[in-house]
């Protein structure tokens, strides 16, 4: 109920409801910048146990935007979260509420969690959540070729931290790709190539730095028709949002 009325008066403040804006915090721009510094609210977070009850509840607040089911949007206007690490979305929600991360849409929301122990409930129940198996895919006449290509630079530079299905790894913060829609996948790594996301990994940056467009599309392309057996699941119209086995 808190969640509700939270989320309620949040959608009905309009314009106002973008202040305070975030704040700004060097990242990496900065020469001195260090990835993942385990400091602060996260540090503290990754320390607590996450109570997944008291986690469904805060995600009423998400669930506006990346869905009850945490699909996201397939346009990868909101990223499908469903069965990401929990250490991936503590890191990401205190880099945005840090002001590290720059996401001002996002900001506002993740304001809201009072503390380090409400950043590990919700992250221990997104974690819990089915990955669709429904999400957005590259769609173009050549999605073959582009899939082809994409596994090719997959295998060569992305397959030893993101796994052979995508499934990243959960001690070094690297996120699920298994399931993420292809134009949030391809905005991303543009912005990582670009030096616009400031909480990058200096690795990932100097692995697609090189990368043209058109081979960021085929590698985004191909990353979003990774599967994960066993972790994926079709939803069911008007059912609640499905558990992991």
């Amino acid at each position: 109920m808190k969640a509700s009325l939270l989320l309620i008066g949040l959608l009905s403040a309009g314009v106002a409801f973008a202040a305070p804006p975030a704040p700004k915090k060097e990242g990496i721009e900065s020469k001195d910048y260090k990835w993942n510094a385990q400091e602060g609210e996260k540090i503290e977070a990754l320390k607590l146990k996450g109570d997944k009850k008291n986690g469904q509840e805060a995600y009423e607040v998400c669930g506006a935007c990346h869905l009850p089911s945490g699909a996201g949007r397939p346009d990868g206007t909101f990223p499908q979260l469903a069965g990401q690490h929990t250490t991936v979305l503590i890191k990401q929600m205190a880099d945005i509420r840090a002001g590290l991360r720059d996401n001002p849409t996002m900001y506002p929301f993740a304001a809201t969690l009072t503390d380090p122990q409400e950043l590990a409930d919700v992250s221990a129940y997104i974690e819990s959540l089915c990955i669709p198996t429904e999400h957005g895919k590259y769609e173009g006449a050549d999605a073959a070729v582009q899939i082809a290509k994409g596994k090719e630079l997959y295998e060569k530079q992305c397959l030893e931290c993101h796994g052979n299905t995508g499934e990243g790894d959960k001690a070094k913060f690297y996120p699920v790709i298994a399931g993420q829609h292809y134009k949030y996948l391809l905005r991303q790594m543009t912005e990582i190539r670009d030096g616009h996301r400031r909480n990058a990994n200096p690795d990932m940056v100097k692995v697609i730095k090189p990368y043209t467009n058109d081979q960021l599309v085929a590698i985004s392309a191909y990353q979003s028709s990774l599967v994960m057996p066993g972790n994926m699941c079709k939803p069911k119209a008007g059912a609640a949002p499905a558990k992991k086995k």
